[in-house]
């Protein structure tokens, strides 16, 4: 995804009350570009660490499950628009369009997936999510006859914040509301997991579901509603895509997934704090170099430092080596 940021940025000949270093200003567009560009990774990271920790395994088409939430974002959006509403009222009515839709094809998806003879044999899981990705794929090129679809832009010239001076920054409307839903999206999933009845039952689960069912937890149930938060928050990500970005490509689902897979794991496999670490570490990255090195060889320069990382540090930034109990897993 390039690091094309609706936190807009000038040069400015003019001041204000105090200009503002260069330098500084510069430094604090890069602060901003990373948040926005963390919020945009986090979602997807915590969908596939969520399923992770459920099953042991990874499933690779979250980031096309969230490229179909975009294209619903999309359509959305665009009839609220028409039939007169307000960017906040249609930023929001697609936002829980591509959310509902991210959560049904989750659980749709999980009564394929959390079969007992597919989850026994992790290729075959990895092979089948990745068969799947490129069925949605193929899917939505088909629907849109390989066009990308585009939505006027929400809150244009509208800011939160502007600090001029030597170098202008800008904090736009956009970026800062998808901002916040991510973190929002971030506090309710952690509150879910760990003040709450469903994450007893989820945790249990994820350390053993034998012994889970052995206590009279529904095992099943648990995972099949665990696909569906995962793919509530891929739509999140889609959304975020769709609405800060102006529009959905069917193409954008592969490259998306696998770096969100990799913020995820390089956090800490199946840990939450793991993949919030992960998608801020991914965001950092690609928004230094894009600031002091040529773009072009930024995804090259990211995956080069990710697998650095993971030859030293296997078990992740924040992840702990440990035996999981494979023998456990269905």
């Amino acid at each position: 995804m390039p690091v094309v940021s609706p936190w807009s940025s000038r040069a400015s000949g003019t001041s204000g009350t105090e200009p503002m270093d260069h330098s500084l200003g510069y430094l604090l567009q890069q602060i901003l570009n990373a948040l926005q560009l963390a919020s945009f990774y986090l979602p997807l990271a915590l969908a596939f660490a969520i399923m992770q920790a459920i099953t042991g395994r990874i499933f690779l088409a979250f980031g096309d499950i969230a490229m179909f939430a975009s294209f619903a974002a999309v359509y959305v959006c665009f009839d609220s628009l028409l039939r007169g509403n307000s960017d906040i009222l249609s930023a929001v009515v697609s936002l829980i369009a591509a959310m509902a839709c991210g959560a049904a094809l989750g659980a749709a998806v999980a009564r394929l997936f959390l079969g007992e003879r597919l989850l026994a044999v992790p290729l075959a899981f990895m092979i089948a999510s990745i068969g799947l990705a490129i069925a949605l794929q193929e899917g939505m090129r088909l629907q849109s006859q390989s066009r990308d679809v585009w939505v006027p832009p929400l809150f244009g010239g509208q800011y939160l914040l502007e600090l001029t001076g030597q170098y202008t920054v800008r904090l736009s409307m956009m970026p800062a509301l998808s901002a916040a839903v991510s973190l929002i999206a971030v506090a309710g999933v952690s509150l879910l997991l760990t003040r709450t009845k469903f994450g007893l039952l989820w945790r249990a689960t994820s350390q053993s579901p034998r012994l889970a069912a052995l206590t009279g937890v529904n095992a099943a149930s648990v995972s099949a509603t665990s696909f569906a938060l995962a793919g509530g928050l891929s739509g999140i990500t889609g959304w975020t895509s769709a609405i800060s970005y102006g529009g959905a490509d069917f193409s954008i689902g592969l490259m998306v997934g696998f770096k969100a897979m990799f913020a995820s794991v390089i956090g800490g496999f199946g840990s939450l704090r793991g993949a919030t670490a992960g998608a801020i570490t991914l965001a950092i990255l690609e928004v230094a170099w894009s600031a002091w090195f040529s773009t072009a060889y930024r995804d090259v320069a990211v995956f080069a430092i990710i697998i650095v990382v993971l030859v030293l540090k296997p078990e992740g930034l924040l992840g702990q080596a440990r035996h999981r109990e494979s023998e456990d897993r269905p």
